[in-house]
């Protein structure tokens, strides 16, 4: 394993997560994880898991007993595997798999999974500079009907499967839900502020579950002067919080 680009970023006292010129993350993922938010009990899957940042923040805020950590790009799966060294993180509390999500198929039956799938889909928009860019940001090896149907395949009767999209997306998020026997349970919106429209959407369906969808305050990010994070996303950031 020899890269040139790698550095760390501190997560907490105890955590890291390895980043990459390709292998990066965002808000998002820190959104996801809160919207999730495992039990202690759950056993976990962190699909499209990129370079582990979504699969450390559930150790670091929740601690279920086991998350798999699931990628299938050689590169980010070796970051991963270098976040959890890194990490003090109990030995098989969280294990990186290098592989395709529409074979995955969990040795146990699964609490909760969470996706941060490609946000675009092939042959929407213009790909990235790079093809690893291009693999995390557009449906070229997988798409939101895929994830439904291994999420389905690998989860308990009630189940969970959380994800985060763009909202022009969420349509093909319910359809795939329903289609795949997850039925969309709740729903968030993340906006800038509130004069401005939401840039994400965060969505769980449950397995088996009967219809009946909560949709919950916005989220917003930015505070309210314009001038900083919202003490929300603050929380996130375990940054401190002014009363």
């Amino acid at each position: 394993m020899q890269y040139n680009d790698l550095s760390y970023e501190k997560l907490s006292d105890r955590i890291y997560v390895c980043i990459s010129n390709e292998h990066r993350f965002g808000t998002d993922a820190f959104l996801l994880a809160h919207f999730a938010k495992a039990r202690r009990k759950d056993v976990a899957a962190d699909f499209c898991s990129g370079n582990g940042i979504a699969a450390l923040l559930l150790e670091r805020d929740y601690s279920p007993k086991r998350i798999y950590a699931l990628e299938i790009q050689k590169k980010a799966y070796d970051q991963l595997c270098l976040s959890a060294e890194k990490s003090d993180i109990e030995n098989d509390k969280i294990i990186p798999v290098l592989g395709d999500l529409k074979e995955f198929k969990s040795d146990e039956e699964l609490d909760l999974i969470i996706c941060n799938p490609p946000y675009k889909a092939d042959g929407a928009g213009i790909k990235n500079d790079t093809e690893a860019s291009s693999i995390a940001r557009h449906e070229m090896l997988c798409t939101i009907d895929d994830v439904c149907k291994s999420a389905s395949r690998n989860l308990k009767f009630g189940g969970r499967l959380c994800v985060c999209n763009r909202p022009e997306r969420l349509c093909d998020i319910m359809v795939a839900m329903r289609k795949n026997n997850l039925e969309p349970k709740r729903a968030r919106f993340v906006s800038k502020n509130k004069k401005t429209s939401p840039w994400l959407v965060l969505v769980e369906g449950k397995k088996g579950s009967k219809p009946f969808m909560k949709i919950e305050p916005q989220f917003y990010t930015q505070s309210e002067d314009g001038t900083g994070f919202s003490d929300e996303l603050k929380a996130l950031y375990k940054l401190e919080v002014r009363s």
